[in-house]
């Protein structure tokens, strides 16, 4: 049996969706890292499928296991951007390192590319923006940027008292579209046969789901976090299936990444299906 390398982010909204994962298929390896890293791994050859940014998915070409997702119908609380400014006069904003699928949310956001939120009024952007990233390790606290984008537990945690306004992306995005927003997919690599390690992803899943109150507690001791909180966090705020509302996000962000130029254009989302091999005889 064939070992299928497997890599999934490590933060506190991924874990309903790998807990048991390696017991259900034991063919499966499975590593812990960044999003970004993630993604660079499955460019090199290094995985054969991971958890990754959407916006790697655009670039990539990867398909994506189905009805698996990392996605939002609303406030997600782990992708903020804390600002010193009103949203329409940020014109620099710093992007959390782990980040892609989020800073590509970010620009399409201050862009000005969609309507200003009817919550709170706000102006489409006009003027240029200047963005740099901010390191893993950095303080976020001290960057002389107008804004700063957190995400993942980093995010859940932060305060940043310096920045006077802080917006959720994922609300952000649904106010202006009505469509969930999708962070984060099962991708796997072309040319790669999961076989029966296939099938391990939606148990992991839904043996994840059905025991979110204690995978919450236990992570909540190493997080520092209030259980209930995380308890809430994974029934109410993130969304773990790719339906068709999903599906509809997600292309709303694929076109418009591809509109400013933060896909490459002509790309396609496709579901993951078995390698068909032909046997040279």
């Amino acid at each position: 049996m064939a070992m299928i390398r497997v890599g999934a982010v490590n933060y506190l909204n991924t874990k309903p969706l790998i807990e048991g994962l390696e017991q259900f298929a034991p063919n499966i390896r499975l590593t812990l890292d960044l999003p970004s890293r993630l993604a660079d791994q499955l460019e090199r050859g290094e995985i054969d499928a991971g958890l990754i940014p959407v916006a790697e998915v655009f670039r990539g070409g990867y398909a994506f296991l189905p009805n698996i997702a990392i996605a939002s119908r609303g406030a997600v609380l782990s992708v903020t951007l804390f600002s010193k400014v009103p949203w329409n006069e940020i014109r620099s904003v710093a992007l959390d390192e782990g980040s892609r699928t989020s800073a590509m949310l970010t620009k399409i956001l201050l862009a000005g590319c969609l309507p200003p939120s009817p919550a709170e009024g706000e102006e489409n952007q006009k003027n240029s923006i200047k963005y740099q990233q901010l390191p893993i390790d950095a303080d976020a606290d001290a960057v002389d940027t107008d804004a700063v984008l957190l995400i993942g537990d980093r995010a859940m945690k932060a305060c940043l008292p310096k920045f006077g306004y802080s917006y959720d992306l994922g609300q952000a995005w649904y106010e202006r579209t009505g469509l969930p927003m999708v962070f984060a997919v099962w991708a796997v690599r072309p040319g790669v046969d999961l076989g029966g390690a296939e099938a391990a992803f939606e148990k992991a899943k839904r043996h994840g789901l059905a025991h979110a109150g204690s995978i919450a507690a236990r992570e909540a001791a190493i997080l520092g976090l209030d259980p209930g909180y995380c308890r809430r966090y994974f029934d109410t705020i993130i969304q773990y299936d790719l339906g068709p509302r999903e599906l509809a996000g997600l292309k709303r962000f694929h076109d418009l990444a591809m509109q400013l130029g933060l896909a490459p254009e002509g790309g396609h989302l496709e579901h993951y299906h078995r390698p068909h091999f032909v046997e040279s005889r």
